[in-house]
């Protein structure tokens, strides 16, 4: 059984900010980036529990973990599942690695 993975809007909305920005020099840079990003965050179906807690997870206590993908974070918690996935990992944030924390207003 494997984990489901859900993108939270906010997730998506860095992505894309992320592409976007990355295009400006270059799009097949930041088509490959971005193609990269989605194998990244779909591996996440098989252990999520392998990547660490990220630094901010204590300070807002929740066990938020992280997974790098080239300078970014991928920031994520785990769920239990319902007996159809074995869990569900859901994307909070992706964020570049000279950004901030992030803070429980950023969830």
């Amino acid at each position: 059984m494997a984990f489901r993975v859900d993108l939270s809007p906010s997730a998506l909305n860095d992505a894309e900010a992320a592409f976007l920005w990355l295009a400006k020099d270059s799009r097949s840079a930041a088509e490959a980036w971005f193609n990269g990003l989605l194998e990244t965050i779909y591996s996440l179906e098989a252990f999520p529990s392998r990547c660490q807690l990220a630094p901010e997870s204590r300070d807002i206590g929740l066990d938020i973990r992280q997974l790098l993908y080239k300078s970014y974070r991928i920031l994520f918690t785990v769920a239990p599942g319902d007996g159809k996935v074995e869990g569900v990992v859901q994307i909070l944030r992706i964020r570049h690695i000279a950004q901030d924390r992030l803070t429980l207003r950023d969830l």
